[in-house]
C-alpha cells in the first residue's frame, strides 16, 4: 500500500522539499515521519505547499540575482600565484583551494566556500590554470590562475 507525502527534506533518489510523492506505507511510517524528513499529504498540507513554493520560488529569484552579481565581480579573474619550485617547473608543494581562496577575496574581497571551486586536484606545477566558481543557480564562472616560479618572480 502506497501513501502520500510531503517531503520536508531533499531526500536522494525519492525527490526535493516540498514535493509529494508516493511511497510505501511502511517506510512513511517508520522512517520518514519519525527523522521529519516528510509530513503527511493533507489537503491543508498541499495548500501550505503552494504557498511555501511560491516563497521558495522568489527566494531562488533573488539568490540567483545575486549570484548573478557575484559572477559580474568575478568575470575575467585573472590570479598570479607565485610558489617555490624545485626545478623551475614542479612546484615544491601545491597551490590548493585554500590557496585559491586566499588570493580571490585579496584581489577582490569576495568570500567563497571551498564547495563553489571546481578543481580536479591541488596544482603542482607552473603554468596558466582555468578552473570554475560554481555559484549555484546555474551560475558559474571561469577563471584563470597563473602559477609562477617564486624565484625566478624575484
Amino acid at each position: 500500500m502506497q501513501v502520500e507525502v510531503m517531503l520536508m527534506d531533499e531526500i536522494k533518489k525519492l525527490g526535493k522539499a516540498g514535493q509529494i510523492v508516493k511511497v510505501a506505507a511502511g517506510y512513511a511510517r517508520n522512517f520518514l515521519f519519525p527523522k521529519g524528513l516528510a509530513a503527511e499529504a493533507t489537503e491543508a498540507a498541499k495548500r501550505r505547499l503552494k504557498k511555501l513554493e511560491a516563497e521558495r520560488a522568489a527566494r531562488a529569484a533573488e539568490a540567483k540575482k545575486a549570484a548573478l552579481e557575484v559572477a559580474k565581480k568575478l568575470e575575467k579573474l585573472e590570479i598570479t600565484v607565485s610558489a617555490h619550485t624545485t626545478d623551475g617547473k614542479k612546484l615544491y608543494g601545491s597551490v590548493g583551494i585554500s590557496d585559491i581562496l586566499a588570493a580571490i577575496e585579496a584581489n577582490r574581497g569576495i568570500k567563497l566556500d571551498r564547495s563553489q571551486i571546481e578543481l580536479a586536484d591541488a596544482l603542482r606545477e607552473v603554468g596558466e590554470y582555468e578552473p570554475k566558481i560554481d555559484l549555484g543557480y546555474g551560475v558559474s564562472v571561469k577563471f584563470k590562475i597563473i602559477i609562477l616560479d617564486e624565484g625566478a618572480a624575484e
